[in-house]
């Protein structure tokens, strides 16, 4: 008998109600059999409880120790800098992980792109320590560096505090290595400004070589963060996995997201220790919102990412074939995935997922 999954989906705000039933019915038509644990965030939840982030949400995905989620949309004057940030650091899913693969169809540029961006998800200058100009905090912050440091800083400064521990990097840049093992990638490369900050980098960077020695049987090598990005534009196809801080992670992952084609096909996932979360790497739109118009695969590949995730990897090798057959055939596909005007009418997110759907049944169990 197949394993029944049960899941927390969160359809979210925006176009995300759109792509999250779009890839609920792909997902069911794969055979894999789920258990479904609907949860609010954002917007709607702000609308619904009060709180952009009910509580109720962060105990289904600790049962469930898995979630499915569409792009999110953060209240404004709600006290939450990010709902997205903040599920994040309440369920410790220190790891994004990004894989930026080229499809044949897709317009882009490159060909045979095939990274993988392991972003540390909780530190650096995401971590939400900082001081707001003129405020007895800044003035205190102020006086200490003068004290510690003799530097001068100006009175009107705003402060926003990079961390980086130990910890973080450690676990992060491992989990980046034992990727790289189980999937047979040759090659991680860490990107860093160690030449410069050399204390936060600088722990990065020994943190990653030092593991690095555990490994001799994949590649290594550091680079620093401004190189990286003119090598990928460059020549993507020299890099496989990438592990990076926050900040950096967040702008490379939006690069090579480009080399392959956009964000309609950029899947994501957020990793900690005993939680998934898996979600498109996109926003939530809301100006498409009910239009029946955007691009729906981006959540599919999280779909996929997350089959693998259980043991479904039947499952999942049936819909990324599914997906990517109807890519390259661009009769079903949406706007943003037909540049020539001339190669026929663009379909709606529901559209779509027919095609998938119909392409699931041809490949069948193959």
């Amino acid at each position: 008998m197949a394993a029944l999954h049960k899941v927390t989906l969160i359809p979210g705000d925006g176009i995300g109600p759109e792509v999250t039933k779009a890839t609920k019915r792909v997902l069911e038509a794969t055979g894999a059999q789920f258990q479904w644990d609907l949860a609010i965030i954002g917007d709607s939840a702000q609308d619904m409880f009060s709180t952009p982030l009910p509580d109720y949400v962060i105990k289904s995905i600790k049962r469930n120790k898995v979630a499915l989620k569409g792009p999110v949309t953060t209240p404004v004057g709600t006290g939450f800098r990010s709902v997205n940030v903040a599920l994040r650091k309440i369920l410790d899913l220190y790891v994004c992980l990004r894989p930026c693969k080229t499809y044949p169809g897709v317009p882009t540029v490159y060909q045979n792109v095939d990274i993988v961006v392991v972003r540390e998800n909780t530190e650096d200058l995401y971590c939400g320590i900082e001081f707001a100009k003129g405020t007895p905090e800044a003035t205190r912050f102020i006086d200490f560096i003068f004290d510690t440091t003799e530097e001068k800083v100006r009175k009107d400064s705003g402060f926003s505090v990079k961390m980086i521990s130990e910890t973080g990097a450690r676990r992060v840049t491992k989990f980046a290595f034992e990727y790289a093992r189980a999937n047979k990638r040759k090659k991680v490369s860490c990107a860093h400004k160690a030449n410069i900050l050399k204390f936060s980098d600088g722990l990065f960077l020994a943190v990653a070589r030092d593991l690095a020695k555990d490994y001799p049987d994949i590649e290594f090598e550091d680079i620093v963060i401004d190189t990286l990005c003119m090598r990928l534009v460059r020549n993507p196809q020299q890099f496989d996995v990438i592990v990076l801080p926050n900040l950096y992670g967040d702008f490379v992952s939006e690069l090579c997201a480009g080399l392959v084609g956009g964000l309609g096909v950029a899947p994501g996932a957020n990793l900690g220790d005993d939680v998934a979360v898996f979600e498109p790497t996109h926003g939530s739109a809301p100006k498409y919102a009910g239009l029946n118009k955007v691009n729906p695969m981006a959540m599919m590949l999280s779909g996929v990412m997350m089959l693998h995730h259980l043991g479904e990897k039947k499952a999942a090798d049936r819909l990324e074939k599914a997906i990517a057959t109807v890519i390259i055939e661009g009769k079903n596909v949406t706007h943003d995935l037909k540049p020539n005007p001339g190669n026929g009418k663009a379909v709606g997110t529901s559209q779509v997922a027919d095609a998938v759907i119909e392409k699931l049944m041809e490949v069948g169990d193959a």
